[in-house]
């Protein structure tokens, strides 16, 4: 693990703002091959839980980069426990742009807990990430005919939220391969 800087003595008094630690850095050096199932979860909780009380260890602040690594070192094992980990719960809301609703999106929800998925179209809760992209997209992204980073680079995909998040996100579905 590598720290940006060492805090002052003023800083350790209070709570911790802004993230003090190297996140890339760390989950880089953690191997999720290394890990099983349980421990795998136990990981992803702890940082989890670790930035919800401000120590400075922000998932939230992992570069895109580092997470689609990250992902892709985990087994479909691994990742099954932690979609089934009783307090994952996200909230992702689509504005597929050139719809017929309100300021011209069509609006929908997914909700990924305990394990299952749901949608619709009226939002239930705040969300984790929102997603805006053109409907023929978004067909594209879930058929697995374009490559959902590329649009991302290529500005046709706009992220407002967690963007750790939503890199990762097309991994929590099977998608048919073209």
């Amino acid at each position: 693990m590598r720290f940006r800087r060492k805090p002052t003595a003023s800083e350790l008094s209070g709570p911790v703002v802004e993230s003090t630690v190297d996140i890339d850095a760390f989950a880089r050096a953690v191997d999720p091959q290394l890990l099983d199932e349980k421990q795998f979860v136990q990981l992803i909780d702890m940082l989890d839980m670790l930035g919800r009380v401000g120590t400075g260890i922000e998932l939230a602040a992992m570069r895109t980069d580092t997470f689609v690594w990250f992902v892709s070192r985990a087994s479909t094992e691994q990742l099954e426990h932690l979609m089934e980990h009783p307090h994952l719960r996200a909230v992702v809301h689509w504005r597929l742009s050139g719809g017929a609703g309100p300021g011209g999106y069509d609006r929908f929800e997914t909700v990924i807990e305990n394990g299952t998925c749901t949608s619709g179209q009226d939002p239930t809760a705040d969300a984790r990430v929102t997603l805006t992209l053109s409907a023929t997209d978004f067909l594209r992204a879930v058929t697995g005919s374009v490559n959902v980073a590329m649009l991302f680079m290529r500005g046709k995909v706009k992220v407002k939220g967690d963007i750790a998040f939503a890199a990762g996100l097309i991994n929590y579905f099977d998608l048919p391969r073209p």
